[in-house]
């Protein structure tokens, strides 16, 4: 019996152990953690290169990133997407979600969707004053409503890419840069600053808005206070004293920077035969920098210089209602490598005004009109011969393409105009297809100036003139002051080429229906006359020389575009007509 009790103890002794042990084990290893599952995140709609902006939260303060399509091992529990607003090339998209907030379970996965699409940018309407230094970024549209200043002390910053409209329902809307402020407008080949009509594309029309005027502080050869022309038009906002642009005094005065810049139907006229150009450069100083600058289907002149010293590289235009490059009033400034081309004129938008009398390629005066002060024993059109302020401006590597056979003005259709007493440097260009002739030399004011060797024209070649008068290339025996012998008895011998030669034959590609900026190619055709003959050298012209200075360059070829060389007008220019 005592045996048997003692073996009965040891027994439950054993149990008990094994109990506890059991015990010991299950409380070491605890509840399971259940598995993690998966959010997928599936992003469309953003175009290639272009990142999302995506953040997911969710328990425990879980908060991760995301920029494209991607697959997230997660706890199970809640978690919310959200999305940013995404800028590519200027262009906003914003994202629609679904599926979010999404709850994962272990092992499992939850699906949410992100897909972006092209929003609106917004609309900002400038009016009035600019009177402290402001920037305008190319994720924004511009509206131009009436006159707008740019206040003296003031920089206007223009971002690449940036589009700028001029109102339509305040007709003659415009930019006015004023004397002592500054415009910085620094676009790329790639992403240009435009300036440009309201309406949509095929219903545009010349004199749509008015256009881009910069007043700097340079001399000219006018007295007085004389105002832009159109300024003092009946526009929302105008200044109806206008704008003054003489009477500067800083020859060096900087008004900022335009580098790949494009106007575009521009010209109303806010007064009667009072057209507003496409760029207007009243007074513009040497520091100022202009470059890769195109005008676009205006209605009045497509660059016009009243006075100053700027100088200025790449510059083009396409359909113009009067001139493509006119000069006056004692500019002094150097420009080189400028294309003009003319195929019709255009039907201004109506009540905007008219196509000029005479438009002309080039359009070069000394100076006209009130404030033109006649030094002792000359006349008023020689104002500035005192001082040194007569019309000296310099063109080199010119193409100007006229219409040919196309209705024309019947005072137009001449390449190259001087008159009214100017002087200057005219080498390295191509005048073609020009309905009337290819150059005049207009008044005995003008010749004083060439026979003293301040005017010269050389190294040009002239084809395709006068096609609606009689094959005319130089002012008719007789008649003004430029006939071909009176260049060649000075030495300025420019080639005139056989009447079999078209303007078409001498370039890459001169479309006869253009269809966009694409369609041209300056560059010299295969064995172009053109591609040769140019003015390689300045050395054997002192005048030339010391004009030229660094600035521009002497070239073999005749035309904007060296044989083989950068198509500089490629990607960044436009060609519409409405």
């Amino acid at each position: 019996m005592t045996i048997f009790l003692r073996l009965r103890a040891a027994a439950t002794a054993l149990a008990t152990t094994f109990a506890l042990v059991a015990c010991s084990s299950d409380e070491s290893t605890g509840p399971t953690t259940p598995a993690n599952g998966t959010l997928a995140i599936s992003v469309s709609g953003l175009p290639s290169g272009a990142n999302a902006a995506i953040t997911v939260t969710g328990p425990n303060s879980y908060s991760q990133t995301a920029t494209a399509t991607t697959s997230l091992s997660v706890a199970p529990g809640a978690y919310t997407v959200a999305a940013a607003q995404v800028l590519s090339n200027n262009v906003r998209y914003n994202a629609t979600i679904t599926g979010s907030p999404a709850t994962v379970a272990s092992s499992a996965t939850s699906t949410v969707t992100v897909a972006y699409s092209v929003t609106a940018n917004p609309t900002v309407v400038i009016s009035g004053s600019i009177a402290a230094n402001r920037t305008l970024a190319a994720d924004t549209n511009y509206v131009l409503r009436g006159f707008v200043y740019v206040n003296s002390g003031a920089t206007l910053t223009i971002n690449a890419g940036t589009r700028i409209v001029g109102d339509t329902t305040a007709l003659g809307s415009a930019l006015f840069v004023l004397r002592g402020a500054r415009l910085v407008a620094n676009g790329t080949e790639s992403a240009p600053v435009v300036f440009t009509s309201q309406r949509s594309a095929g219903n545009r029309a010349p004199g749509d808005w008015g256009g881009l005027i910069i007043v700097g502080n340079a001399r000219n050869n006018r007295s007085g206070s004389i105002i832009v022309e159109g300024s003092d038009g009946s526009v929302v906002g105008a200044n109806p004293a206008g704008v003054v642009y003489t009477g500067g005094t800083n020859d060096t005065d900087n008004s900022g920077t335009l580098r790949y810049v494009r106007v575009e139907f521009a010209g109303y006229a806010t007064l009667q035969d009072a057209e507003l150009n496409s760029f207007t450069f009243a007074a513009l100083g040497s520091g100022t920098t202009l470059e890769y600058l195109q005008s676009v289907s205006g209605l009045d002149d497509s660059f016009e210089w009243f006075g100053g010293t700027v100088d200025g590289k790449y510059l083009v235009s396409y359909e113009a209602g009067d001139d493509h490059f006119d000069t006056s009033e004692g500019y002094r400034g150097r420009n080189q490598f400028l294309i003009a081309y003319q195929s019709t004129f255009l039907t201004p938008r109506a009540g905007a005004g008219a196509v000029s009398a005479d438009p002309q390629g080039f359009e070069v005066d000394g100076c006209n009109g009130g404030g033109c002060t006649a030094p002792s024993g000359a006349n008023a059109q020689s104002a500035g011969r005192d001082d040194g302020l007569w019309t000296m401006n310099m063109f080199a590597n010119f193409t100007v393409i006229g219409t040919g056979s196309a209705t024309t003005p019947a005072n137009g259709g001449v390449g190259m105009v001087l008159r009214r007493g100017t002087g200057g440097y005219y080498f390295n260009g191509v005048i073609a297809r020009t309905a009337r002739q290819a150059i005049s030399m207009r008044d005995s004011t003008t010749n004083n100036r060439f026979q003293v060797d301040s005017l010269i024209v050389k190294n040009n070649y002239f084809a395709e003139a006068g096609v609606q008068n009689s094959g005319v290339v130089f002012d008719p025996a007789g008649t003004n002051f430029g006939q071909q012998t009176a260049f060649a008895a000075r030495n300025q011998i420019n080639e005139v080429a056989a009447s079999t030669v078209t303007a078409a034959s001498l370039f890459t590609t001169l479309p006869a229906t253009p269809t966009n900026g694409a369609s041209f190619d300056w560059s010299p055709a295969a064995s172009s006359p053109i591609a040769t003959g140019g003015l390689s050298a300045f050395t054997a012209d002192p005048r030339i020389t010391a004009r030229a200075g660094t600035f521009i360059t002497p070239t073999a070829y005749r035309g904007a575009a060296a044989p083989g060389g950068a198509k500089w007008w490629a990607n960044w220019t436009n060609y519409a007509r409405n």
